[in-house]
């Protein structure tokens, strides 16, 4: 029965059904602690070097137990002491014996939770940049492969003139090299809380360092640098500043907006059956239409975007509302705001890079809707062959105008086939350029420079961006639907 408990109470989807393993330990209770005591050993290393008669044997001690957490004792100790980073420090410190008297030395609570947090905001960078470096590269030879097929273009959701196939897999592709700088920038930007104090003053280490600036700059410095960071915040309260998780979550809410359009296309488009996301062969798309092909995956990432975006009100309110030095109200928020948001991004990317590797594109389809609309875009093209050829502009204008009418009617009023071209081809007027009507009519003289654009824009902006992941490029994504 104990295996059943899992299923009497609440289990976020975002763990139990979507999310990768690497990003769900990145937020797990596992590495939260041990990094916690990571962060404590780090502390006494630098103290130990600075001066503070800390020995070798309560480092090894320490080291020796940082994995080893008694998670049963640590939840008793806080129920007893509300206070969890305590809770830690005893449970720590009955393992460590020797070492009890120097754990956590000079450091608030903040020093390990908010150091811990940017060291996960940084980890949880590290995990989606290579991520969306995929999905990138996987749009990239969709786009290239692409990138001469004509298509119609839509405004408004109307037909509009002709662009490539190739040509709109690159207005995606913009949005989402637009994140990957973004997210870069907001992952470089991150530097560490460091050694700081309550309120942000280190008092409590210049006291230890007997008013010895110069070494509490050091200690400072050092656990900085142990913690794999270049700098730390120069100024902190009690806490680093909450602009930071607003910064963070801003690159990913904002990049959740760019896959909700890519998955809003590719819905639109499967709806014409022009393009359709991959699709298993025992997949079931609905349970009473055993026809239907539904776009689930580009729904899914449709669903989880929107909570993506959502959840930046989060750190926006949480920045607003902190008073003075601090206030604990930011912590119950930032312990779902933070991990949701990237975990949601995680999965968001997973599936698109899914999407981004088997997307099917029906070129005889595409061909059919083309040949549909194009002769009405085509009038102003014959208008220019008959002044060409001798004609008069108003006079071929009217006779087009008229014909057009009459061809709309046709596939309004009666459901038929757009049949402006025979009418056209019927009337003695247009005899001129009759020999011209194919080459008039061939798709590729209306898509403008789509295939030039397209050749451009990966080779210059797209195929460098990706160099740096080249390494992590190979790995495919099976969904566990």
């Amino acid at each position: 029965m104990e295996g059943a408990d899992e299923f009497m109470k609440y289990r976020s989807p975002l763990v139990s059904r979507y999310a990768s393993k690497e990003m769900a330990y990145n937020f797990s209770d596992r590495k939260k602690f041990t990094t916690w005591r990571k962060l404590w050993i780090y502390l006494a290393k630098a103290e130990k070097a600075l001066g503070l008669p800390i020995t070798d044997a309560q480092i090894l001690e320490m080291e020796s137990h940082q994995v080893d957490i008694d998670f049963a004792m640590a939840a008793e100790e806080e129920r007893k002491l509300r206070h969890d980073v305590m809770a830690h420090v005893h449970t720590f410190a009955h393992c460590c014996p020797t070492a009890a008297p120097i754990i956590h030395l000079g450091a608030t609570s903040c020093y390990v939770g908010d150091n811990t947090d940017l060291i996960m905001l940084r980890d949880g960078f590290d995990i989606l940049l290579p991520k969306l470096a995929r999905v990138i590269d996987r749009l990239a030879n969709f786009a290239e492969q692409y990138a001469d097929l004509p298509t119609l273009g839509f405004t408004h959701y109307q037909p509009a003139q002709l662009t490539t196939v190739g040509k709109r897999a690159c207005l995606w592709l913009q949005d989402l090299a637009m994140d990957m700088r973004n997210l870069q920038r907001a992952r470089d930007d991150l530097r560490f809380r460091g050694v700081k104090g309550t309120t942000g003053t280190q008092a409590s280490f210049l006291q230890l360092f007997h008013g010895d600036h110069d070494k509490v700059e050091d200690l400072d410095r050092m656990v900085t640098e142990m913690a794999g960071f270049k700098k730390a915040y120069l100024v902190t309260g009690q806490t680093y500043s909450r602009k930071v998780d607003v910064d963070c979550l801003s690159s990913l809410a904002s990049m959740g907006a760019t896959v909700h359009k890519i998955c809003t296309d590719i819905r639109l488009l499967a709806n014409l059956k022009e393009l359709e996301e991959p699709f298993e062969k025992e997949q079931i798309g609905s349970s009473a239409m055993p026809y239907k092909r539904n776009p689930m995956r580009a729904e899914r990432c449709c669903s989880l975007a929107r909570h993506l975006v959502a959840l930046l009100a989060d750190p926006l309110q949480t920045a607003s509302v902190q008073w003075l030095e601090r206030t604990l109200d930011d912590s119950a928020n930032r312990r779902i705001s933070l991990p949701e948001s990237f975990l949601t991004a995680d999965i968001i990317l997973s599936t698109l890079q899914n999407i981004t590797e088997g997307l099917v594109v029906y070129p005889k389809v595409i061909e059919r809707h083309i040949r549909h609309e194009l002769p009405f875009m085509a009038t102003e093209n014959i208008i220019m062959a008959m002044v060409q050829a001798g004609g008069n502009r108003q006079d071929c204008h009217e006779k087009i105008r008229v014909l057009s009418q009459e061809a709309a009617a046709v596939v309004k009023q009666e459901g038929g086939d757009n049949d402006l071209l025979a009418r056209v081809q019927r009337d003695p007027y247009f005899a001129p350029v009759l020999g011209q009507l194919d080459a008039i009519l061939d798709p590729k003289t209306f898509i403008g420079r789509a295939p030039q654009q397209v050749t451009r824009f990966l080779s210059e902006e797209v195929r460098p961006m990706l160099e740096p992941y080249r390494a992590k490029m190979d790995v495919k994504i099976e969904l566990e639907l």
